[in-house]
């Protein structure tokens, strides 16, 4: 089956002072014109009139004023879309990424062994010089303009950490992934704020299953919130906002990370396809009360799955989801499958029926392989017994760098074969 895939290349730009003052310049109109179509689009106008009258007054060129306007509409989709959650800001500060096409609002340049680069930062006024970055990005790009296969698209120019850099999406027309009713082995998937449980089944038994913890996630959440909660209490607005972008930027590299590691473990196992929860049905199951709903509609189910789903998709592994219900309470021994809320308390999974104790997360991954492979059609194991749930963490005090765990690790693994420091 074959599939566009789209993936993201981070270069430097490294322009000179005039260069960085029209890209400053650009930045704050792209700051105000996001603002602005946020404040009308809140205050009811029709979002037709909002592009109408954004696009053809921003003082930049009419790409880039397009998709400024574009993005900031999509962000109030996405508000409405889940029932009122995250309301985006109308008084965001500092800069705004300029987003073009490519061809339009920015292009590139193929010459001796440089990619050069010209950004339309104003209205006839562009910025040009050469792109920098990792030799592999380069070298991505480099055959993302030449080769047939391959689409270069849309691109951003930003500042990060006092870095001009450029943002571009390459995507392949011709991606080969598998089909998922020939997969072999059914990775279940459960996402939580704080580790992501997976578990690898055939239709004769279960291969493998492991949690990996992310606590510094919800760690760095929590301190943003009290942070953020404490300015608005004091009036300090702005430092609100500007916590609100850190920790966006934080949760997103911490979540490529968590997903680079998702399906480098996948891809250990014969041809595989990896199960979610359906997000809409899960979000429209919670109801914990206002300060447990306001935790957990925040979480960035979303994001994670869509990383995994497109680094696994750039391997040929497909993605499929499947009714959340039940999968969190149900006991995964085939045997037994007693359901009730009191299975679980918190992290810790105890069969009411039957006894058996197990890491709630883990449990639950099980359980949404075993609803694929029904799905599928297949042959659902007859679950007996369950190998000890290993649990590993992405970081490790002291010189680790590596997952480190007190048990064997699957095959291959980054620390193959190596105890050490785990929950």
């Amino acid at each position: 089956m074959q599939k566009s895939l789209t993936k993201t290349l981070v270069f430097q730009l490294q322009p000179d002072e005039d260069g960085q003052r029209l890209l400053d310049d650009a930045f704050l109109e792209a700051r105000r014109v996001y603002n602005e179509t946020i404040w009308r689009a809140k205050n009811g106008e029709d979002w037709d009139e909002i592009r109408q009258d954004l696009e053809s007054d921003a003082n930049l060129v009419n790409n880039t004023a397009q998709l400024v306007v574009q993005k900031s509409l999509e962000a109030m989709e996405n508000y409405y879309e889940y029932d009122d959650y995250n309301q985006p800001s109308h008084t965001k500060d500092g800069t705004y990424p300029l987003r073009s096409n490519y061809e339009e609002g920015y292009n590139l340049f193929l010459k001796d062994d440089c990619i050069r680069y010209r950004v339309s930062a104003k209205p006839y006024n562009p910025v040009k010089g050469t792109l920098s970055g990792s030799l592999d990005s380069l070298e991505q790009l480099r055959q993302a303009i030449q080769s047939d296969e391959w689409r270069v698209g849309t691109a951003e120019a930003m500042q990060r950490n006092g870095n001009y850099e450029l943002h571009i999406n390459i995507t392949h027309t011709e991606i080969e992934v598998q089909d998922k009713a020939e997969s072999r082995t059914v990775v279940g998937v459960d996402s939580n704020e704080d580790c992501i449980a997976l578990a690898a089944l055939h239709e004769n038994d279960i291969v493998d299953s492991v949690v990996i913890d992310f606590p510094e996630i919800k760690k760095e959440r929590h301190r943003y919130f009290t942070m953020r909660k404490r300015m608005q209490n004091a009036g300090k607005s702005s430092f609100d906002r500007a916590f609100e972008q850190k920790e966006e930027r934080f949760v997103h590299d911490q979540l490529h990370k968590v997903s680079r590691q998702v399906v480098e473990w996948v891809s250990l196992f014969e041809t595989p396809v990896i199960v979610f929860e359906d997000l809409k049905e899960m979000r429209d199951s919670i109801d914990y009360g206002t300060r447990m709903n306001r935790r957990l509609h925040s979480l960035p189910f979303r994001k994670l799955r869509d990383f995994i789903t497109y680094k696994a998709a750039f391997q040929g592994i497909p993605s499929e989801e499947i009714n959340p219900e039940y999968t969190s309470q149900a006991c995964s021994l085939t045997k037994c499958e007693h359901t009730t809320r009191a299975n679980r308390n918190k992290k810790r999974f105890k069969c009411v029926e039957c006894g058996r104790q197990d890491h709630a997360d883990r449990n639950a991954a099980i359980n949404i392989a075993k609803k694929e492979l029904e799905k599928l059609d297949r042959n659902v194991p007859a679950l007996k017994t369950l190998p000890t749930v290993r649990k590993l963490r992405r970081q490790a005090s002291g010189c680790v760098d590596q997952p480190t765990v007190t048990h064997d690790t699957a095959r291959g693994h980054h620390a193959d074969g190596v105890a050490g420091v785990s929950d």
